[in-house]
């Protein structure tokens, strides 16, 4: 389980880059299938659409929505939210996330990172898509079992993690920046979560719409990590935190 020491202090850096070429950026993120034409099946999307209907707790990423959210309700959300395809009567093949829909919540995502800077909030980055092999990962909290990552959708490593920084007498962080059952949990239990879904994953984007997560950016949330470079670049210029990484 992750350690406390990743909670840091997020300040602006002495010099603000001039943020990516958004055109670059977006053509980018269709070419790598981060947005476009993902992998993501319309069948999965679908059948994971009416897990979180139902309830399914690994479906919820530890939120807890208000409003009914029939499948049809959340296919609407999805496709306005994420840009899937809207007609309920399209149920196999591909589905798509519209790169323009990614980088508006790129850039509300960068806002909010921009603010947390502006006042040195207290960030936690955590992911249920690990790569490499500790607790932490270049600073990034993940749940780890006998030293291996692990992908999880579950809110309880964040729940974990909350109660630690409770009992050493710790505020929580201001600030999320995270997927799944990290950034849920986080949002439900009131701290400022912004995180990163894919389309076959609504709980995120429920929750935002019902004002319990701060932003959920849509994308294909398991590609090659080196295809996230350029987004990354994109986001932390856009907040004014670092020089762009330009690399595809």
């Amino acid at each position: 389980m992750a350690s406390l020491a990743g909670v840091s202090e997020l300040t602006v850096p002495e010099t603000t880059p001039v943020p990516l070429d958004r055109a670059r950026v977006r053509a980018q993120l269709v070419a790598s299938r981060i947005a476009g034409q993902v992998a993501t099946t319309r069948e999965n999307n679908l059948a994971n659409y009416r897990r979180m209907s139902d309830r399914e707790p690994l479906y919820l990423f530890g939120l807890r929505p208000t409003g009914t959210w029939t499948p049809a309700e959340v296919l609407a959300l999805m496709a306005d939210r994420a840009g899937v395809a809207a007609d309920p009567g399209h149920r196999h093949g591909q589905d798509t996330i519209d790169p323009d829909r990614t980088l508006d919540r790129i850039d509300a995502l960068a806002d909010r990172l921009a603010l947390a800077a502006s006042r040195h909030e207290r960030v936690l980055v955590a992911t249920g898509h690990p790569v490499g092999t500790v607790a932490y990962t270049d600073r990034v909290a993940v749940l780890a079992d006998h030293g291996t990552p692990r992908h999880t959708h579950s809110p309880l490593p964040m729940l974990a993690l909350l109660a630690a920084l409770e009992r050493a007498g710790q505020a929580p962080p201001d600030l999320v920046v995270a997927d799944h059952g990290w950034a849920g949990a986080a949002g439900q239990a009131g701290i400022d979560a912004v995180g990163f879904a894919d389309c076959n994953d609504p709980a995120l984007f429920v929750g935002e719409a019902e004002g319990t997560v701060r932003v959920s950016v849509p994308l294909d949330d398991n590609v090659a990590p080196h295809l996230y470079a350029p987004l990354t670049g994109y986001l932390l210029a856009r907040a004014g935190l670092t020089g762009a990484v330009t690399g595809a």
